[in-house]
Formats: structure tokens, sequence, C-alpha cells
């Protein structure tokens, strides 16, 4: 297994001679095959991250970058009407209004849905229903910790 590879692992604790993919700096000195694969010598930080495959000119997710991170997206289903439901981003939960982006919402029985995690911590969004759907935007999963062999 090369030096870099992001490997899931089934214990809290690495074994020797492996690092966890959390975002710990390094330094060339330590790991001098790991800084080339990591030049910024900074592991990713894949705790609660999915591995997403990187487009390279395939125009799926255009202008991605290696190792790059990208938030989360809402998926839209049903008839590509996007005007049936308005998303307003409330920061910390404090009912400040800071706009919102028309998107598809779901049949669900009430007039609001709360999403937790869309934009970072403590982070909701309000969506106001009018028939369309959301399809669900994250798979079933199980959690591994995602290491790295340092050397």
């Amino acid at each position: 297994m090369p030096v870099g590879v992001p490997v899931p692992w089934p214990t809290a604790t690495p074994p020797a001679g492996w690092l966890q993919c959390n975002g710990a700096t390094f330094t060339k000195e330590q790991y001098p095959v790991l800084a080339r694969v990591y030049p910024t010598l900074r592991l990713p930080d894949l705790r609660g991250e999915f591995i997403r495959g990187w487009d390279d000119g395939r125009k799926i997710d255009e202008g991605r970058k290696l190792l790059s991170w990208q938030k989360g997206t809402l998926v839209g289903g049903h008839d590509d009407n996007d005007s049936s439901l308005d998303i307003s981003y409330m920061s910390n939960g404090n009912n400040i209004d800071y706009g919102g982006d028309k998107v598809f919402a779901g049949n669900y029985r009430s007039d609001y849905l709360w999403y937790a995690i869309l934009g970072g911590t403590n982070s909701r969004a309000k969506a106001e229903l009018n028939g369309a759907f959301f399809n669900i935007t994250r798979p079933r999963n199980i959690a591994f910790n995602y290491i790295v062999r340092a050397a």
C-alpha cells in the first residue's frame, strides 16, 4: 500500500506507522515520503466526510481540484420545478433570515422542514413546501476511521 492512501480502519487507534486523517500537520523531516504526497504538510481531515472521485475533465463536477472540500447540496427531484420550495438559511437557530434559494422539497406532512448541518455547525434551513420533494442527500453509511500510511 503506497504512503498517503486513505484507508478505512475499524478502530479509533491507527496501527504503528499509520496516522489518522484528521487535518493534523507534520514536518518533512518526520515523514519525507508523506510530504511528497501532501506538500502542504497537512493531512486531509476526513472525519465525518465522504470521499468523492475526482472529475478530471469528465464535466460531472467541473472545477474541483484534488483534495478540495465541498459542502453538501440538496438533491432535487419530482418535476424540475424549482419554484416549489424556498430554503432560508438561519444562523445558529436565531431565526435571522439571510435569504433563500428556490430548491425542491418533498411530500412531507408538515408545512416546514428542518434540516441540520446544511451550511455548518448549528445551522438550520427552513423549507416551505409546495408539492415537490427532496431526494435523500446522505446515503446509508457505516463510520470508519480513515488513516494513511505515514512511512
